[in-house]
């Protein structure tokens, strides 16, 4: 099992363009689901993603987390929709 903060940080160092737009990152376990829940909130847009666990082992392992980039992009273009 990771250490949160070291997802956090995976996390960002994969997806720079989070930290450009000012997003704030959280990752928190949650038991019940078995899964982590990486929060990501900027202004009035916030997103939660369920990263299964074998997910979040390939992020620590430098691989790409598909499912979570998808959506890291989809809140970017929200954001940047608002901006204009």
């Amino acid at each position: 099992m990771h250490d949160k903060d070291e997802l956090c940080r995976q996390i960002i160092s994969m997806y720079p363009e989070i930290g450009e737009c000012g997003i704030d990152v959280n990752v928190a376990f949650d038991q019940e689901k078995n899964a982590w829940v990486v929060d990501l909130k900027k202004d009035d847009h916030e997103l939660k993603h369920h990263l299964e666990v074998p997910d979040a082992d390939d992020c620590m392992e430098g691989k790409q987390c598909v499912s979570l980039g998808l959506e890291i992009a989809q809140l970017k273009k929200h954001i940047q929709g608002k901006q204009f």
